[in-house]
């Protein structure tokens, strides 16, 4: 490959150095063959561990060919941002381990607890795609966070953030996980980074402590069993042999994260967006459960977990609440909680409660 000319190597310093600016933690910049990667995928999705994500698979090829996604696309430039709360205490994943054994305690993960980063990256990468323009004129590009068939990980591999840890997350030697991963294809011929080597070596922290066996080994997520998918993606019941494995997790999972070692290297935001709302790290299952509809959409306003809705909200509590019962069986909190909820509108929410309520015996 030729080496490009020096003003694109100006360009791909000066676009880095923006990123920074605007709140990311790093920028790379990669070519977008992802050949090696797409094989993986139609592996992945033949064997149906992408359960309910039908997305995965509806828009063929293009998740793997940039190019055909938006046509003329030569490079992406990627980008990570740390969301660790800027408030988060030196001994963060103990305090987190300690609320998962507090049976009364809502674990919602850690990324969901400010604002949608959705929001959040897709306005820097804006504004980063603004920049670019204002300084060379027009050019083709698009901007993703997760919102369009793009295959951003492998993207973010390419480009030097991370390497794919055993638990398929990103991890970087100097952040661990913690951060939220966008890109914004470009046609552009930037000089591209190099990739970084894995460094997960002998460990298996992340397979070991998964609660639900997700893991099935280095690099291998069966979806349908991830808590993260259990309590966000799955719309209808939770499977019940699922549901006494995933303790008190409503919204998400951090466990493979927490477990983590390269996250004691994980970077506070440096934005005010991913400051926590809501009490959400020291709330109660009893206190987010006597939320209503109305509640629950405007204490959660521009929060990611109102997606879910209020009625998939109340399943993932009822479980919780019902697997609460190892620790505190028959608790008249606990149970006067689920019994308001028994004759809920909604079959999904009844049967979830009238399981908790049995567990309580």
């Amino acid at each position: 490959m030729p080496s490009p000319p020096p003003d694109l190597i100006e360009l791909a310093a000066a676009i880095k150095a923006w990123g920074v600016q605007l709140g990311f933690a790093e920028v790379g910049i990669a070519d977008v063959d992802l050949g090696q990667a797409e094989a993986g995928l139609q592996a992945w999705l033949a064997q149906g561990h992408h359960g309910e994500m039908d997305y995965m698979a509806s828009h063929g090829s293009k998740r793997a060919r940039p190019a055909e996604l938006l046509p003329g696309t030569l490079r992406a430039i990627s980008v990570r941002m740390d969301y660790l709360p800027k408030n988060a205490a030196a001994d963060w994943r103990a305090r987190e381990a300690a609320r998962l054994a507090d049976p009364a305690a809502a674990v919602v993960s850690l990324y969901a607890r400010g604002r949608d980063y959705h929001k959040v990256l897709r306005s820097r990468l804006q504004q980063l795609a603004a920049r670019i323009e204002h300084a060379i004129g027009p050019f083709g590009y698009r901007v993703f966070t997760d919102s369009a068939p793009v295959m951003e990980l492998p993207l973010a591999q390419k480009a030097g953030l991370g390497w794919r840890g055993k638990h398929t997350l990103l991890l970087n030697r100097q952040a661990g996980s913690m951060f939220f991963i966008g890109e914004i294809l470009v046609d552009l011929a930037l000089p591209v980074d190099a990739a970084v080597s894995a460094h997960c070596g002998q460990c298996s922290s992340c397979i070991d402590v998964c609660p639900t066996g997700a893991i099935l080994g280095p690099g291998r997520l069966d979806a349908r069993r991830c808590i993260s998918y259990l309590t966000i993606e799955l719309k209808g019941q939770i499977p019940l042999e699922l549901r006494p494995l995933m303790g008190n997790h409503i919204y998400g999972c951090d466990d493979c994260q927490t477990a983590c070692p390269w996250n004691k290297y994980a970077q506070r935001a440096v934005l005010a967006d991913f400051d926590e709302r809501n009490g959400l790290g020291s709330a109660t299952l009893v206190d987010l459960f006597g939320w209503d509809e109305d509640a629950f959409h405007r204490r959660l306003e521009g929060s990611p977990i109102r997606r879910i809705g209020h009625e998939r909200w109340l399943r993932n509590i009822a479980v919780a609440l019902g697997n609460a019962a190892t620790g505190a069986r028959g608790n008249a909190a606990l149970v006067a909680a689920l019994q308001a909820r028994a004759d809920h509108p909604s079959a999904l929410v009844r049967e979830h409660v009238a399981w908790a309520l049995a567990r309580h015996g």
